[in-house]
């Protein structure tokens, strides 16, 4: 679907927000305590990708926060954003109604040069799958006044996946939270959470199982411990594994992308977690 707008302002708007996107995320495998609902996860999309005018690829994986939560992905001239849904496995959703495993992602390729500016994501706070909880959005950087006026053109692809993914980058296809530590460890260190991410595809698929995988983890409160690379047994996935510890201070921000020797292997993975 292609889209020119022409907007003309009559007051001035501290906030614009071009080519709007909504949607509905309850809870997945990365918040499986708020799992509220028989069903395994509940969520239209999972996750936010981004294509920056740097040429990096993000995926950010939704959350339900405890409070209105607004991110912001500063960028110049971005290529492409979108809400998509990489989980397809119908095991891991068990409804046959809403059929969530099918839902489409919404990919926004800008026409032109949009300039400074940033991708803003807001989350809501939801308890029920029956409210779009879910705002993405391009805010530019230049003020709005009364008077003026702006052009925009985009195209919007509505699949499965975004268009024109590098086949040489793996993607995040999940994100899973638990009780940091070794197992069987006593007692268990109760301020240490362990994360594991799970990649999927590029040119992750062409490797057997080795050692010498490289996480590059940035932690804003704290640092990554414990970190592990291996494959998983019998899927062409591999799991990335490592540890942080939380002070219940406010929100961690944490990134990581895999790297061989100098080449980088997969898209950067991005997460806000609340301890």
């Amino acid at each position: 679907m292609n889209v020119h707008c022409d907007i003309f302002f009559r007051a001035d708007i501290s906030r614009l927000g071009i080519a709007p996107l909504t949607s509905m995320y309850w809870y997945g495998e990365n918040e499986r305590t708020k799992a509220a609902d028989w069903r395994p996860e509940i969520h239209d999309n999972d996750g936010l990708s981004i294509w920056n005018g740097k040429g990096e690829r993000i995926w950010r994986p939704l959350i339900d926060p405890p409070t209105l939560q607004t991110n912001s992905f500063v960028d110049n001239n971005p290529k492409g954003f979108g809400l998509m849904q990489r989980d397809r496995d119908f095991e891991n959703y068990q409804d046959d109604g809403a059929f969530y495993d099918r839902r489409p992602g919404i990919w926004v390729e800008p026409k032109g040069n949009w300039g400074k500016g940033a991708v803003q994501l807001v989350e809501i706070p939801t308890d029920d799958e029956t409210h779009d909880n879910i705002v993405v959005y391009w805010r530019p950087d230049d003020p709005i006044k009364s008077g003026d006026g702006l052009s925009f053109d985009y195209r919007l692809y509505w699949q499965d996946s975004e268009p024109n993914y590098p086949k040489s980058l793996a993607r995040a296809v999940a994100t899973r939270i638990g009780r940091g530590g070794v197992p069987g460890q006593i007692p268990w260190p109760a301020n240490k959470r362990k994360f594991a991410i799970d990649w999927q595809g590029g040119g992750l698929s062409e490797l057997q199982q080795r050692y010498d995988l490289t996480p590059v983890i940035n932690v804003s409160n704290g640092k990554a411990e414990g970190v592990y690379v291996i494959k998983v047994v019998g899927t062409d996935r591999w799991r990335c594994l490592f540890d942080i510890t939380v002070d219940g201070k406010g929100p961690i921000d944490l990134r990581c992308y895999l790297k061989l020797s100098d080449k980088t292997l997969s898209e950067t993975w991005i997460y806000q977690y609340f301890p």
